[in-house]
């Protein structure tokens, strides 16, 4: 009898075993999607410096440096995407319970009273089970791994938010700045043109001018007033919405930025590898995502292949061990589920599943040349706004001596206003897009260091939250 138990408890392990490694048949290997990577693209080298992570620190403003990582803090945009990654976290780990024993207890009492003796009696039960699916064809393993790859993707999609959130923290506080100069500049080309207005009409009086002189001037007065006043308008809305990235109501955040930076942008080193864009948290994401398909594609798979599940419960009644003692095949037997005889929705579902997979192969190919994409642009807008700017000081440079010019002309009465208003109007354009072509600059490095992607900013989250 011992010996017959033994070989029955020998036979299940070894024909748990070679069940066990059919799953092998259904996991699908990965294999990374043809790229087609431009010429002027190039992998790292070894020892090949990459840009400095944090890039915000390259513009040495300790103002800037502790803005952003205060909206790194408590922004809502954030805090919500913290939230979306603990929840793919909390599925992961459901996704995990799936592969351990299942318990269940339940516990019941009975009073019983004889009608003869008029005797009671109490009965009480108590009992543990447990049941444990035997991962044949890996559905069990490829489910798991699919939320552990999702819960990855969420990581990313929240370290991009982080990025972003940078980026904007970096772009609104050099408007702020760029506005509040550009105000400051408005301001006095008012103070200008209501002092040309005044003398305009003194000429006017004396019979130095004409009507039409004092006419004009005074448009060119309205007109900057109105212009005075969109800048006021954007200056309130860039506050607005900085504060609303702080998590405050409008107007209650108050900034001390009262002009742009004027130090030289940071260098960038030519010849950016490649391999930069991995370091993208939308690209790692869209990886991360690729991958969860194809393990949500094994797992669709396996779904319709024979499930085997052990059962068990320990009470007051030992029958059930006795059965899987004395026959321990016969009673795994009864718990085999053969989900394959639904045919026709196990060939739709799987087909779904496929082009799902093939979904993502497409997003990640799409996610990686929209990289390729931003990074191109910046760099090229970056190159163009400093071949700009050296022609706009130029530009602002010639428009400055030729407002000097035609204000000696109109004060010796060679010029009519006219021609003073234009040039001081020439003057006043070239040094609007001076000081636009600055902010842009900062901008746009910005954008670039956003692209080029970087280690991770946003604040650590513990495995377990």
């Amino acid at each position: 009898m011992h010996n017959q138990f033994r070989y029955k408890l020998t036979t299940l392990a070894i024909c748990a075993t070679l069940i066990s490694g059919c799953s092998s048949f259904t996991r699908t290997e990965y294999q990374a999607p043809e790229l087609d990577v431009p010429q002027q693209w190039q992998p790292l080298r070894s020892g090949q410096s990459v840009l400095t992570d944090f890039w915000w620190k390259q513009f040495q403003d300790p103002q800037l440096n502790q803005l952003i990582e205060q909206v790194l803090q408590t922004n809502n945009d954030l805090a919500l995407a913290t939230l979306t990654l603990r929840e793919a976290r909390l599925e992961a780990g459901l996704a995990d319970d799936d592969a351990l024993p299942q318990f269940s207890s339940s516990l019941s009492a009975e009073k019983e009273r004889d009608l003869r003796s008029n005797d009671t009696s109490d009965t009480y039960k108590a009992s543990v089970s447990v049941s444990y699916e035997l991962d044949l064809w890996g559905r069990v393993s490829a489910s798991i791994d699919a939320a552990k790859w999702s819960a990855m993707a969420s990581a990313e999609d929240r370290e991009s938010t982080a990025q972003s959130l940078a980026a904007t923290t970096a772009s609104l506080y050099w408007q702020i700045g760029y506005l509040n100069e550009h105000l400051t500049l408005s301001e006095e080309n008012l103070n200008d043109a209501r002092q040309t207005l005044e003398l305009t009409q003194s000429q006017y009086q004396s019979g130095a001018a004409s009507k039409l002189d004092v006419l004009e001037a005074r448009q060119s007065v309205t007109s900057l007033e109105i212009s005075h006043s969109e800048l006021q308008q954007e200056l309130t809305e860039a506050n607005n919405a900085m504060a609303i990235l702080f998590n405050q109501p409008p107007k209650d955040m108050q900034l001390n930025i009262h002009k742009l930076p004027n130090a030289p942008l940071p260098a960038v080193a030519a010849g950016i590898p490649a391999d930069l864009l991995a370091r993208r948290p939308d690209v790692k994401s869209a990886l991360y995502e690729l991958k969860s398909a194809l393990a949500s594609k094994d797992e669709t798979a396996s779904s319709y292949l024979p499930t085997l599940t052990l059962t068990g419960s320990i009470g007051d009644s030992s029958s059930q061990l006795e059965n899987l003692l004395q026959n321990p095949l016969g009673t795994l037997g009864a718990g085999l589920v053969l989900p394959f005889l639904q045919w026709n929705q196990m060939e739709l579902n799987k087909q779904i599943s496929d082009v799902q997979y093939q979904s993502t192969i497409v997003s990640y190919r799409k996610t990686l040349y929209e990289a390729f994409e931003d990074v191109d642009n910046a760099l090229s807008a970056r190159q163009q706004y400093l071949y700009q700017g050296e022609k706009l000081k130029v530009q602002y440079e010639d428009t400055k001596a030729a407002e000097e010019i035609y204000t000696s002309q109109y004060n010796n009465g060679a010029i009519g206003i006219t021609d003073l208003l234009d040039a001081q109007q020439d003057r006043r354009d070239a040094e609007a897009s001076l000081l636009e072509n600055r902010y842009n600059q900062y901008v746009i490095q910005a954008t670039l260091y956003q692209a080029l992607g970087g280690s991770d900013i946003a604040p650590e989250l513990n495995q377990s939250q």
